[in-house]
């Protein structure tokens, strides 16, 4: 069974997501791809993964880099899980490109090359927003798109971190 709760943030609203033990979900409500990781509807229940998850992301919106990370259970495929774990390794006010995560990977594989295609499918179904970092993952040419909670939210959460938003190109639309 899955718990979840919300969360109030300065960039909206967010439900947390967990197993009982360890966080499973972390999305803000209107995201792509909301609660996908969930098995279920999920029961709201304060639990203790839920105030260390709460306790972490009071610490990011004050603008400083939290210096741990609550438990996480990183429910997908074992591509998927090597992105996750490999986006954990952006330092916090950094960036990279996903063609960068993806000789990355390459290397600790010990093979030629990923896909970055593929490593950008991974890096959108991304299901703990913020403490996995996919906000920090830009495109070619140093683009911001392509964050499922929005790029007006990828801009302010790099903004947040002190990041040089101008050097990149911010897509049309917004």
């Amino acid at each position: 069974m899955d718990y979840t709760w919300h969360y109030d943030s300065p960039l909206g609203g967010m439900t947390l997501a967990s197993d009982g033990k360890a966080l499973v979900g972390l999305w803000f409500d209107d995201q792509d791809y909301f609660a996908e990781t969930l098995e279920g509807e999920g029961v709201e229940k304060k639990l203790p993964i839920f105030e260390e998850t709460m306790r972490w992301l009071g610490i990011y919106f004050s603008g400083k880099a939290p210096d741990f990370t609550p438990p996480l259970n990183l429910r997908a495929t074992q591509f998927r899980k090597e992105v996750w774990e490999y986006l954990l390794s952006i330092p916090y006010g950094s960036t990279m490109t996903y063609g960068e995560i993806a000789q990355g990977i390459a290397k600790q594989k010990g093979v030629d090359r990923l896909c970055p295609r593929a490593v950008g499918g991974a890096v959108g179904r991304n299901p703990i927003s913020l403490i996995i970092p996919c906000h920090r993952v830009v495109g070619a040419g140093r683009s911001l798109s392509g964050y499922a909670g929005g790029v007006e939210r990828k801009i302010a959460l790099l903004e947040l971190e002190k990041v040089d938003v101008d050097k990149f190109s911010i897509p049309k639309s917004i």
